[in-house]
């Protein structure tokens, strides 16, 4: 069974940071892209921070030079780095898995939810 479980979230005033944390298990986590996507209230779903081929990252515009994504093979376990945090990055975070030769074969953690406010 494959689960994908987030943590990290929580309460944060503007500029301050936190740590999401996805761990992995029931998958060959190397045989996967990790990514974090986040959907705010009354908003689509989008893509936050995601590892490509090659070990490559690709980050939204909008968190570019904040927000860093990082993993420990060894631990199965996908970060994201959030710094100088904004209001407008509240939202629930999401921990993506999608395998890297079968595209197809997607899955999604349960969100940890991530408000920014003073």
């Amino acid at each position: 069974q494959v689960q994908l479980v987030e943590s990290g979230g929580g309460l944060v005033q503007p500029g301050g940071s936190l740590r999401l944390s996805c761990a992995a298990s029931g998958i060959i986590f190397n045989f996967y892209a990790m990514g974090w996507y986040r959907q705010a209230p009354e908003k689509q779903r989008e893509l936050v921070a995601t590892f490509t081929d090659g070990g490559n990252t690709k980050y939204a515009d909008s968190v570019k030079g904040r927000f860093t994504i990082s993993n420990d093979n060894a631990k199965n376990t996908v970060y994201l780095q959030m710094n100088s945090l904004k209001p407008e990055d509240t939202a629930v975070y999401y921990c993506h898995a999608v395998h890297r030769l079968r595209p197809a074969n997607i899955y999604w953690g349960q969100g940890t939810r991530v408000t920014v406010s003073s």
